[in-house]
């Protein structure tokens, strides 16, 4: 029997998995924070919502990224996120989902990344390697 067909470690990739997608959407939320959401206030602004909402954004993009890398409520927190990516790209990137970009790939290849990563960690939940395991949000 092959050694690699044995070494199958899913918990190890669900930790991989988490660290990847919430350590990058925490280094974004970051951003966002230290410019004061003043991008998604005009964003909000231009189709008639209040500004007040943009703080919103924190959770999913600083709350939901620690939990996520933690495996506290991971499927939930995943859950958070992914309404908040599926918000940008609307809000922000609609005229990006059928273009390409100009090395050839999506033109929402990164927002996609996020968007795809997060509903992994919701179906396959934060596996062994993280701070609770018991509930069904974890």
């Amino acid at each position: 029997m092959n050694t690699l067909e044995n070494f199958q470690n899913k918990d190890t990739g669900l930790l991989l998995q988490r660290l990847s997608i919430g350590v990058l959407i925490l280094f974004h939320g970051i951003a966002n924070l230290t410019s004061n959401y003043s991008f998604i206030k005009s964003l909000l602004n231009g189709i008639g919502i209040p500004e007040l909402i943009a703080y919103s954004v924190f959770i999913g993009e600083i709350i939901a990224p620690i939990l996520i890398i933690i495996g506290w409520r991971a499927r939930l927190a995943s859950l958070v996120l992914t309404f908040n990516m599926l918000t940008a790209v609307l809000m922000a990137h609609t005229a990006d989902i059928f273009t390409l970009n100009q090395f050839g790939g999506w033109g929402i290849e990164l927002q996609g990344l996020y968007l795809f990563g997060t509903i992994v960690i919701f179906l396959l939940g934060a596996g062994k390697y993280a701070a609770s395991t018991t509930s069904k949000w974890d």
